[in-house]
């Protein structure tokens, strides 16, 4: 097990085929300006004219006064493929709130409460005991507008809004072009609250960025507001006090540590001194991807933010940026990589802000698809990251009788064999025909 341990990661045998595979799967990551500048025009539309409704909307004046937080990987400039995804935390103006953690999910889940009674609009959203916020009422008061905002306002527009979820904090809209039916972008709204008076007790010591990023960040960065969104822990039987709960986000620090990210202030400002981080993070979440894809039951629990998490973790450790110099992305990449399975192999993951909260841990994260995926993981790194190889245009005419990933389902290689037996036919019949004429002739 112990050799099995230091063979993961190691960078000394990343062979010249693996070396181009990373580095051109890196390439074809990359967002298209066209698709961006049309993406954003079109997301931006929406959001204004969101605001304009709730601002001026009668029947909830609690939902007036929201303001924009954009988050996500998108604003992260880690978006890979397609800018078909949009994060949008729309904070509300609250008075003055307390917050108390829910001791059995280890630092991710509070109740949250106002510091004294009130007759603000926000009396409406709070339980029996008129203090505390209640996450179902406020979330569903929002699917209820956004719902009315649509029919409203962009009906037939082709925006529709996704079935609510009971474990995501967002109300999902989706767009489906016209001119490409196959193009749906999706756009997650999600209110926010946000409290002033700081971090909670389980990630008051702030991030573990002195090495990277220093002591006067880490100060800066813990001295901002913390927000909370209306999402409950995963499982069954919930306490009450679980199912009216907080999660608390980071994702504003995140954002800000993605673009101030080099050990020097001045990495990526110039073309002299790019750094592979953010590419590395891209390929980590192509692969994750890949094998949601290929795996959707056995690895439902898996997410981007796992890897992303992951991605903080090495970059933590691996301070300095000429490790991560363009030059070196198949040897970082690697080492994120083998970083990632190590994690997953011993079973935790530690939330880079509340490190108490194992990511890996269950009910969150079954041991079932832990275990499926440390095995799809050491099946990667041992046949050479075949997730990360681009597709050929061909696939689909010739089945692929060595594929080392089985198809989504049964009836992706019947068809594939049905369209290669046809083709074949067709090329025999030619040959047929050519000497036939050919026949013909001689005579």
């Amino acid at each position: 097990m112990e050799s099995q341990r230091r063979s993961i990661g190691d960078d000394s045998c990343i062979s010249p085929e693996l070396d181009r595979l990373i580095r051109q799967r890196g390439r074809d990551l990359r967002l298209r300006k066209l698709d961006q500048q049309n993406a954003v025009k079109i997301v931006n539309h929406l959001i204004d004219s969101l605001l304009e409704f709730l601002k001026n909307n009668e029947d909830q004046p609690f939902f007036r006064e929201v303001s924009v937080l954009t988050s996500g990987s998108y604003y992260e400039m880690v978006k890979i493929n397609k800018p078909n995804e949009f994060d949008i935390m729309l904070k509300l103006k609250v008075p003055r709130l307390t917050f108390s953690e829910l001791e059995e999910y280890r630092g991710l889940f509070y109740k949250i409460k106002l510091s004294k009674p009130t007759r603000t609009e926000i009396q409406h959203f709070l339980l029996e005991d008129f203090l505390t916020v209640s996450a179902t009422k406020i979330k569903a008061e929002m699917h209820r507008l956004v719902r009315k905002f649509i029919n409203n306002h962009f009906q037939g527009e082709g925006w529709v809004i996704r079935r609510n979820l009971v474990n995501s904090p967002a109300v999902t809209l989706e767009f489906k072009s016209k001119e490409k039916d196959d193009d749906v972008m999706s756009v997650d709204i999600v209110p926010t609250l946000e409290v002033l008076q700081g971090w909670p007790q389980a990630a008051r010591a702030g991030p573990d960025i002195d090495r990277w990023l220093g002591k006067k960040c880490r100060r800066q960065l813990v001295s901002k507001a913390v927000y909370f969104v209306p999402k409950r822990p995963k499982g069954r039987n919930l306490k009450d006090d679980a199912k009216e709960s907080w999660r608390i986000s980071f994702s504003h620090i995140e954002k800000e540590m993605m673009q101030y990210h080099g050990n020097k202030k001045t990495c990526c400002e110039g073309h002299s001194n790019k750094c592979c981080r953010k590419l590395c993070l891209r390929l980590l979440k192509c692969l994750i991807e890949g094998l949601k894809q290929q795996y959707p039951k056995e690895l439902e629990p898996l997410c981007s933010y796992h890897g992303k998490t992951a991605f903080f973790h090495v970059l933590s450790d691996r301070v300095q940026d000429s490790l991560w110099s363009p030059g070196q992305l198949s040897v970082s990449f690697m080492k994120l990589f083998g970083y990632f399975e190590r994690c997953a192999l011993n079973g935790s993951l530690p939330h880079f802000f509340v490190l108490e909260h194992n990511l890996f841990s269950p009910p969150a994260f079954p041991k079932r698809a832990l275990a499926f995926l440390t095995t799809v993981l050491r099946e990667q790194r041992e046949l050479g990251l075949p997730l990360l190889k681009v597709p050929s245009p061909t696939s689909a005419l010739v089945p692929d009788t060595n594929g080392v990933i089985p198809p989504i389902n049964g009836t992706d290689s019947i068809v594939a064999f049905d369209r290669s037996f046809k083709h074949v036919y067709v090329c025999l019949l030619a040959v047929i025909v050519c000497i036939g004429i050919a026949c013909v002739f001689k005579k």
